[in-house]
């Protein structure tokens, strides 16, 4: 199967986003896109995250958008009817692993500790989430995994900014970063679209520093 990492190769940023009404999905998505992030998460946090995911994968096909917070086997079956093209969950249990196995689509399970890894590892899943990234040890104990468990590869997520991502991109076993600095509060708020591109292609400029390859 495809991974997540594959999706968007030249895009090392996910933005992760919150929508709270789906009228803003189509603007929103078309501006990460022109920013060069084409890679959506949609969390499913929201009464309108169905809609507005739906509303991105109809409304803006340049855009490879995925649902976020996935958390039941419903939720996986919801999100792909509504035309996720991949699935990311803070966490995984068997059930929603399988689930997501058989939804036909890429998939990120999160973890935050070494056994969860190795668990996923044996299970056939290289492909992970690392999340809550900063609070479970962020860059250093991405690096300290890539030794023993060089075949597992992350989208840290969870506390990452402009400012941490690219030494998060800088390790081995991380292939891409998922985030919301490029999307601020305020700008939403504001319907501020023009903004929003204008720090997504700040955002998708962001490439580890050489020191670090």
């Amino acid at each position: 199967m495809t991974s997540v990492f594959d999706l968007a190769p030249e895009a090392p940023v996910v933005p992760v986003v919150v929508i709270e009404d789906a009228a803003d999905a189509v603007p929103l998505a078309r501006a990460l896109v022109a920013g060069g992030l084409p890679l959506i998460e949609v969390t499913l946090r929201t009464p309108a995250a169905l809609d507005a995911l739906r509303a991105i994968a109809d409304g803006v096909p340049e855009a490879v958008v995925g649902a976020g917070t996935v958390v039941s086997a419903a939720g996986v079956a919801d999100a792909v009817g509504a035309g996720a093209r991949f699935l990311v969950s803070p966490g995984w249990t068997g059930r929603l692993l399988g689930a997501m196995r058989e939804s036909g689509v890429p998939f990120l399970p999160g973890v935050s500790t070494v056994s969860e890894v190795v668990a996923l590892l044996e299970q056939g899943v290289d492909a992970m989430k690392f999340f809550p990234a900063e609070a479970a040890g962020g860059v250093p104990y991405l690096k300290s995994l890539a030794g023993p468990l060089p075949q597992a590869r992350f989208c840290p997520t969870g506390g990452v900014s402009a400012a941490s991502a690219p030494a998060y991109l800088a390790l081995p076993n991380v292939g891409c970063v998922g985030g919301t600095w490029m999307l601020p509060p305020d700008a939403l708020a504001a319907r501020d679209w023009a903004r929003v591109e204008s720090l997504a292609r700040g955002t998708a400029a962001l490439r580890a520093p050489v020191s670090g390859r």
